[in-house]
């Protein structure tokens, strides 16, 4: 697994004498905060938010809602629980997110006549006319992870399965 780009090998630090030195550093422990994969995740999603805010902040967009805006761009009017059931979010980080987004005039709401408890999401024109000049982030997104397309796909795959594969939650 590729180290951070601080990582160096490093020796065990001296003690004071009244802690025992620690024992020598193996690169292959998997205790190594650089071996984990799931640091390894961890830094890329706070990588993918920081080139995100960039490429959506002059829309004045947040990921989160970008990723509400992909789900309705491929299909308008789901409830706001097929939505969270999409986004893996909850009602209550979803609930706000979707009043931002109906107060920017992106969205609307609109409660089922016969059941008053569901609410679907629709976009307005507004919001469709974002797919258009977003048409672009994908694509520059992509571009900075420093892997060509073939790589991007099979990254894509790989953490598409990973994720199911935690979906079953295997205890230690």
């Amino acid at each position: 697994m590729p180290s951070r780009p601080d990582a160096q090998a490093r020796a065990p630090r001296k003690t004071d004498g009244d802690v025992p030195p620690a024992r020598a550093i193996d690169p292959a422990d998997p205790q190594l905060l650089d071996n984990q994969l799931c640091f390894a995740v961890y830094a890329a999603a706070h990588a993918f938010g920081r080139a995100y805010r960039t490429l959506l902040g002059q829309h004045d967009l947040t990921y989160p809602q970008y990723l509400v805006l992909l789900v309705l761009w491929e299909e308008e009017g789901l409830t706001v629980k097929e939505i969270g059931n999409r986004l893996f979010l909850d009602s209550g980080t979803l609930t706000p997110l979707l009043k931002r987004l109906e107060a920017s005039g992106r969205v609307r709401r609109a409660r089922d006549r016969v059941d008053e408890r569901q609410v679907s999401i629709f976009l307005t024109p507004e919001g469709r006319a974002l797919r258009e000049e977003l048409a672009c982030v994908p694509n520059r997104a992509g571009g900075m992870t420093g892997l060509d397309m073939e790589g991007r796909r099979a990254l894509l795959d790989n953490l598409v399965t990973l994720r199911n594969g935690l979906h079953g939650g295997v205890p230690c």
